[in-house]
Parts: structure tokens; sequence; C-alpha cells
């Protein structure tokens, strides 16, 4: 079944005003406000709302102001809430569906606002014969913008809802238009919508040359580098640190595995800052993994201890307040933009038509073949080594051999087919997860109880002591199971189907 068109686009020499007339000719109004308005638009920095299809809009009226989920494609008002400011987290919104929804799909993400759109908004009933509402509509007269007419429809009342839709296409031939002016807005703004994301979207040519791909890679993850700086330093929410850090690790990964593509000398003068950059952003990432983790604590706690692990939360947030100012301190620091410009300007600067690096020529396919295979034939002969009693530095010495051929994958995933590219990174994402639980719970197992040390000289309460104790074995039983675990999910991925995928896509040349 067709839906009914719920909105509609005025034409441009019609104004709200004018077209109130037309309609009060056909059917009976009643204005009930016109006030200015400012609608603003939030999301988080990578788009998290509109890729679920959900569009936030505060709208801010000297009367009221009133923030708003709506589907993006159907125009559903999915949830509400009367308020005069936006809290940066879904933490701190009013318990509700609204905040329910928000902590669903931003989780860590701070709610930022993205752009503004403001106009004159008309609020109409629409009224049958025994003066009944039966719709309300809203006119939204932009200065900058196509004006639109939205239907608000009433429960009990769809048969006035199709009625009033086909007046306004059928009879005053109103074009029907998507539901949200989000798009309009931010084109007007000279902005698009899901223009930041930290998946990889390289495009490379497989002919290309390796010592230009090699560039064109480094100049992608400078540019996420950049983009997540001001948020990494401002601590607006902790994904700029990831990924800023990421971007690094990755930057990192190219210079050890896209070998002889660039000078030696060149990968050398960087490969230093960047290992300082991980270095440096460390601690705080680990702090912000620590708080994100807190309620996880508190869950895994009996119910009589889970009050008792509170100075546990505020102990992490008085360290991750210091190393993230360090931090910030640092990436401001003149030593940092002067490396980072150095590098940037190396990105920028054509490469030489002869390169004395032995893979700099080769096209990017091959190497990309070559290195791939050897990745991976190093990885099953890293994990068919591990058994139960080996120790566990093994393991994660192939957690770095997995996330050397995720990042090479990454880098390359569009010289192949993509449903068998992608298949594979989930394979391979999947065997990297219980590898990186097992080494996240053993990190945090011993940091739990070097914190612990901390917090008795602090004169922590003897029963928060004892609660992170309990912690510490909680923590030990889940890294005991991850270990458990791996016999599982390695056999999972190197299944004889998988091995044929990798086998076909680059061991051939390789």
């Amino acid at each position: 079944m067709t839906a009914i068109p719920l909105h509609f686009e005025l034409p441009e020499n019609l104004t709200a005003t004018k077209f109130l007339k037309k309609l009060a000719k056909k059917i009976e109004v009643e204005i009930t406000s016109q006030q200015y308005t400012i609608k603003s638009f939030y999301d988080s920095f990578d788009w998290r709302l509109y890729g679920a299809d959900i569009v936030c809009e505060f709208n801010h009226s000297r009367i009221t102001s009133q923030l708003n989920l709506i589907n993006r494609k159907t125009g559903e008002l999915i949830a509400q809430e009367k308020m005069q400011d936006i809290p940066a987290f879904s933490k701190d919104f009013p318990k509700g569906r609204l905040k329910t929804l928000l902590e669903q799909k931003l989780e860590m993400r701070a709610l930022l606002p993205i752009c503004q759109l403001p106009y004159e908004a008309y609020c109409i009933n629409i009224l049958n014969k025994d003066r009944k509402i039966v719709l309300r509509l809203q006119i939204d007269e932009h200065e900058f913008l196509t004006n639109t007419i939205n239907l608000l429809p009433l429960k009990g009342y769809e048969k006035a809802t199709k009625s009033i839709s086909y007046l306004m296409k059928n009879i005053f031939c109103l074009k029907p238009i998507d539901s949200t002016v989000i798009n309009s807005a931010l084109k007007q703004q000279k902005r698009k919508a899901k223009d930041y994301s930290s998946k990889l979207t390289i495009k490379l040519k497989p002919e290309m040359p390796a010592d230009e791909a090699s560039i064109v890679i480094y100049r992608h993850l400078l540019q996420a580098m950049k983009v997540n700086e001001a948020g990494t330093i401002a601590d607006t929410d902790s994904e700029f640190l990831h990924d800023f850090r990421v971007a690094v690790r990755r930057t990192r990964s190219g210079f050890s595995q896209i070998k002889n593509t660039l000078p030696a000398e060149v990968i050398s003068q960087h490969a230093d800052f960047f290992a300082w950059l991980g270095q440096i952003t460390g601690l705080t990432r680990d702090m912000d993994v620590y708080l994100l983790s807190y309620k996880n604590y508190q869950q895994a706690l009996p119910l009589s201890l889970r009050e008792d692990i509170a100075p546990l939360q505020a102990f992490l947030k008085q360290k991750q307040q210091a190393a993230q100012k360090e931090l910030a301190k640092k990436l401001k620091s003149p030593e940092y933009i002067k490396q980072l410009m150095a590098w940037e300007h190396y990105l920028n600067q054509p490469l030489p038509k002869k390169s004395k690096e032995s893979n700099a020529k080769m096209s990017i396919k091959a190497l990309a073949d070559q290195r791939i295979w050897k990745v991976y034939i190093r990885l099953l002969k890293e994990a068919n080594a591990i058994s139960e009693s080996t120790p566990a530095e093994a393991l994660h010495d192939l957690r770095k051999t997995c996330k050397k051929l995720r990042y090479l994958m990454e880098f390359f995933q569009n010289l192949y087919p993509a449903d068998e590219i992608k298949s594979l990174l989930k394979a391979l994402k999947g065997f990297q997860t219980v590898l990186g639980d097992f080494q996240d719970y053993e990190v945090q197992e011993l940091k739990i109880k070097q914190f612990s040390e901390e917090m008795m000289d602090n004169k922590t309460p003897s029963n928060t002591l004892l609660a992170m104790g309990v912690l510490v074995q909680y923590l030990d039983s889940m890294r005991c199971a991850a270990r458990k675990d791996f016999a599982k999910q390695f056999a999972l991925f190197k299944q004889a189907e998988n091995k044929a995928v990798f086998k076909k896509l680059f061991a051939h040349k390789a």
C-alpha cells in the first residue's frame, strides 16, 4: 500500500499567507500560532542517528522549545521532549522513550549541533463541520530554502488526512517532498550528511603505482587525524581520541607493511613521530576505556557491592582528567604541530618519476596480493602453534598480526570483489574479538589491582576495596573464558571456505 504524502513544497512565488487564503476557500482553518523559530539539527560527529534513519531536530521559539526524533524516510514522529537545553550525552536526558533511543544509537558519542535553520512557523488546525480538529498543519516559511507544509495526522481521523493530502497534491498541485529539510539545510551551509566516517573508504585503481597509492592512503589517514584533533584536545567525547589513535596505528602499520614504496629515510624520519603519538595518547585512552566499562564493572558485582564501587569511578575520572590535560598540552605543542606539518608537506610533494625503492612502481594490486597473502600465512602459522599451555605473550603477538592483516585488507578492499572481501573481514574481526577480549581482561585485571593499591593509600573505604577484589575475580574468569574460546574462534576463521577465498583473492600472484 502506497504511503499517503504528508510533506509538500510550496512554489517560490507562493507565501504562507497567500496559501492560507487559498486553503481557507476550500476547508475551515484555524491559525493557532505564528512564531519565529530556529530549527537546530543534532547528531554525533560520525552521523549515528542519520545512519539509523533518525533526524534529531530542536525547535526553539519564544513560546516553547522541543526536541523531536523523526523517521528520516517516513516523517513519523518517533519521540519528543519539551526542553530548553540539549545535554551533550544521552545519559543526561530525562527518562523516557527519547532518552532510550538516543542511548541505543549514540552510545558514548556526544550529541552535537550540525546546522541551524531559521524559519517562520505557522501552526494551523483543520476543522470539520462540527468544528472538531481533524488534522494539524505546520507551514515553515524559510528565508533561503523552499517553504514547506507538513501534515500532522491525528489518531482516528485518517480519512481527513487522506483527503487533505489529496487536496494538496491534486487540487493545489503541490509537490510531495521528503519528510525533513535536513539535507537542504546542510547543502545551504555547504555540508552534506555523513561527511565523516571512521570506516576506511580509499579508492585505488589496480594498476596504480604502489608509491602513488601509498600517498593516497597516508593522506586519507592524515585527514582522519586532523578532523578528530580538535575533539581530542577538547575531550568532546571519547571517540575523537579513539579515531585519532586508529589513524595513527593504521599509519604505523602502513609504514611496516606497505614496504619499499616510499624512501626508507622518509619513513624512518616520520616513524618516530607516529610512535610518539601512540605513546602520548595511550594513558588517556586507557582511562576512557575504564570509564566506559564502569557500568559493566558495576553489573558484574553482587547487588550488595554495586554502590561500594562508586569511589573507583571518581578515581578513574580524576586520572582521566589529568591524562587528558597533559595530552591536550602535547597536541597543542610546537613539536607536534611542526612534525605534523612536515608529514603533510611531504605527502603533498610530487613523487619522483624514478625511485630507488624496489616496490615503488609495482602495481598496487600486485603488492596488495603479495602483502596480504604473506601476513595471512604468518597468522595461520602463529595461531596453529598456540596450545592451552602457550604463554599469553604469544596470543598478544597473534593479535598484532591480526591487526596488520586487517589494516592491509581495509587499505586495499576496493581492489577486490566487495562481497568476498567483506566476508573475510567479518571472519577476521570475529577472531580478533576473542584475542582482544583476552588481552583487555588481562590488562584490566592487572590495572584494577594497581588502582586498589593506589586507592588504599588514599584511605578508600574497605568495602570499596572488597568490591574491587570481587571485580578482579570476575575479570580473571572472563579472561579464562576468552582463552578457552580461542580454539573455537580460530576454527571458524580458518575453515575451508575462508581459506579458499583467501587463496582465490590473494595467492594467485603473491
